[in-house]
């Protein structure tokens, strides 16, 4: 495809303009995991490696590296961070896998001779803002400035809804989007605490609402209606429907 006689579209990218089709591929293939769909995973799977195929090739018509030392780069990180399975470490739970694995990872740069960085610059910031809001919490959670329990976290989610409501009763609009930012950053540390991943939280409650909206939908035009010409009474009792059936 990046031949002479390729594909023309193909034969014009680079990695900056592939760059998002890897993140949307990424989505695509958690839908499909979460469809339960094997062919569908299949399918998916390898739309994304063909990314991993696709910058590699890239790379390699610039004389960096291919894919095989792609391959070779993740095999050996992989063994030298399971020093529990491929040495003599003990790790006897995911915590401590984890713990081992960021200190091997800080062992690693030290030897590069990367300088120290914030503890924060780690996290990407072209990451989806739920997901990156994650790795923030964690990060500085890791590092000690965290509530003692899930108890104070629900305490400050109290404290920001009322900043919210401040901010609302002031009418001003960046105080209000401020406001609204903290409280979703205050959830995501909750939904920590409680062990639950707030990214497939929202992502289910999305899909419930997808299916019980579209339940309202389809019987408002079995009765010859619209969403447009329909009163939210009338909406509202097909929702109470729908939240029994789906």
């Amino acid at each position: 495809m990046r031949g002479p006689k390729g594909c023309p579209w193909d034969r014009e990218q680079d990695h900056r303009s592939l760059r998002w089709h890897a993140v949307e591929e990424a989505y695509e293939l958690m839908d499909a995991i979460e469809s339960g769909d094997d062919r569908e995973l299949e399918e998916e799977l390898g739309d994304l490696l063909l990314q991993v195929v696709f910058h590699s090739q890239l790379a390699k018509e610039r004389g960096a590296f291919d894919l095989e030392q792609v391959a070779r780069h993740i095999a050996e990180k992989l063994i030298r961070r399971h020093p529990h399975v491929f040495a003599d470490a003990v790790a006897d739970t995911p915590d401590d896998v984890k713990k081992r694995w960021d200190e091997i990872k800080a062992e690693e740069k030290k030897k590069r001779g990367e300088g120290e960085r914030l503890l924060l610059e780690a996290v990407p910031r072209a990451l989806p803002a739920l997901v990156e809001a994650q790795q923030i919490a964690s990060r500085a959670a890791g590092a000690g400035f965290d509530w003692d329990n899930a108890g104070q976290v629900l305490e400050k989610m109290h404290e920001e809804l009322d900043e919210l409501a401040q901010a609302r009763e002031s009418a001003d609009q960046t105080a209000i989007e401020d406001e609204i930012g903290d409280l979703f950053f205050v959830l995501v540390n909750i939904a920590r605490f409680l062990r639950v991943d707030p990214e497939q939280a929202l992502r289910k409650t999305n899909a419930k609402f997808r299916k019980r909206f579209g339940y309202v939908e389809s019987q408002l035009r079995e009765r010859g209606k619209g969403l447009s010409k329909s009163h939210m009474d009338e909406m509202e009792a097909l929702w109470q429907e729908a939240k029994q059936v789906l």
